[in-house]
Order: structure tokens, then C-alpha cells, then sequence
């Protein structure tokens, strides 16, 4: 018996969940060191890519695996790169079900006010690990072919979605180049946190990840 058939499909899929995340915070680390911005833009939609169509932990169904040529978006614009410190907020708990890890808290730790977007609260998971979080939902969300109708996210450091401080002391990136979706607007078993209130804005961010796939000029 070889050792991969005496795994059990469990561990196989945390195994692959880890290396995903892997691979992830390698890619973001790439980011942040980056200075071509472009390039690095390009590096982050390549590599995802390659993971949706090939790694194991794919949040894509395996029915939509054969089709898939690429996740959708616009060539990067300098013009949605922002950082933002972050302001003080009242405190508020946001909890969010999900159908495989129960309630998961997040507390809001303060806002950030995007100039002509609006302000953004930004949160922290407040459980084990921690990590902060800063979703987004645009007006296009409404629109088809637009995007997410749940949001999308800019920072999710749990999972190694970080773009790193900015250049003033307690600020953060925002770059609405690298927004991508939840792993729900692919796979409906999962159970996402989505953007609240505090995290919609009413004008249109046309870059970052699109809703559907193939590599369409938008």
C-alpha cells in the first residue's frame, strides 16, 4: 500500500488547504517587496491563475475546471492604490455563521476613508490567530457581469491576503487592483463572510476580480 492511499482524504484535503495557503502568503510576500507595480499585478493574476486551474484546493467545482481560462479583471490603473490610516470607530462585533466553522467573530478596530470611495471599516477576526480584514462591495455589484454581489476582499492577513503597512505610521494598503472574491462566489458550499454595511460604498471599483471566468476584455 503506497503512503498516499493510506491517507485519509481528511488530512489529503488539509494538506492541500495548507499548501494553498502556502503558496498565498509566498505570493503576497512578492508584493510587498515589488517596486513595478504592473508586473507585480500581473504576477498575482498569472499565479492565481495557475492555482485555480490546477491546485487541489481550488475553490473552483471540478465541473467548471475544463472550462476555466482565467479569472476576469482589468489591466492594473495606479489610480486605485491608496494608503490609509486608520481612524478611530465606535466598537462593534460583527459574528457571520458558517455551515464549517460555527460563528466566527470579528471586531471593528477602526475605518479608513478612501478618497472618492468612502470610508471602509476595518476589522479583526477575533478568534484564534486573529488577523485583520477589510472587505469591499461596490455599486457594481448589482450589475452583471460586474462584481461580487457579496463583496469582495482587499485584506484578509489570516489567510495572506496582505499588502503590508503604508508609509505613515498605522496605515494600511489598499490597493483596489488585487480585490478578489470570496471562495463562495465560486463554490456554494462554502460559507464566506461578506461585506456589511460599514464595508459597501456607493461608487463603482471596476478593477480588481470580476464576477464569472474566461479571460474577457472588460
Amino acid at each position: 500500500m503506497s503512503a498516499a492511499s493510506a491517507t485519509p482524504d481528511r488530512a489529503i484535503d488539509a494538506l492541500a488547504v495548507a499548501d494553498w495557503r502556502r503558496r498565498i502568503a509566498a505570493l503576497y510576500a512578492d508584493l510587498r517587496a515589488a517596486t513595478d507595480l504592473t508586473a507585480a499585478h500581473d504576477h498575482w493574476r498569472r499565479t492565481r491563475d495557475e492555482l485555480f486551474a490546477h491546485h487541489p484546493a481550488s475553490p473552483l467545482l471540478p465541473a467548471d475546471r475544463d472550462a476555466f481560462t482565467g479569472l476576469r479583471g482589468k489591466p492594473y490603473d495606479p489610480a486605485w492604490r491608496f494608503e490609509c490610516v486608520i481612524e478611530d470607530a465606535p466598537p462593534q462585533r460583527l459574528e457571520v455563521p458558517t455551515g464549517t466553522d460555527g460563528v466566527v467573530p470579528f471586531d471593528r478596530i477602526g475605518l479608513v476613508d478612501v478618497p472618492g470611495v468612502g470610508t471602509l471599516d476595518v476589522w479583526r477576526l477575533a478568534s484564534y490567530g486573529g488577523g485583520l480584514f477589510v472587505p469591499v462591495k461596490d455599486a457594481l455589484s448589482t450589475v452583471p457581469g460586474g462584481t461580487h454581489g457579496g463583496g469582495r476582499y482587499l485584506i484578509d492577513t489570516v489567510k495572506g491576503a496582505d499588502l503590508g503597512g503604508g508609509r505613515a505610521p498605522w496605515s494600511l494598503v489598499l490597493d483596489f487592483n488585487f480585490a478578489y472574491n470570496p471562495s463562495c462566489a465560486y463554490d456554494p458550499a462554502w460559507a464566506c463572510p461578506l461585506a456589511p454595511a460599514g464595508n459597501t460604498v456607493a461608487v463603482e471599483i471596476p478593477v480588481g476580480e470580476r464576477s464569472g471566468d474566461g479571460r474577457l476584455v472588460l
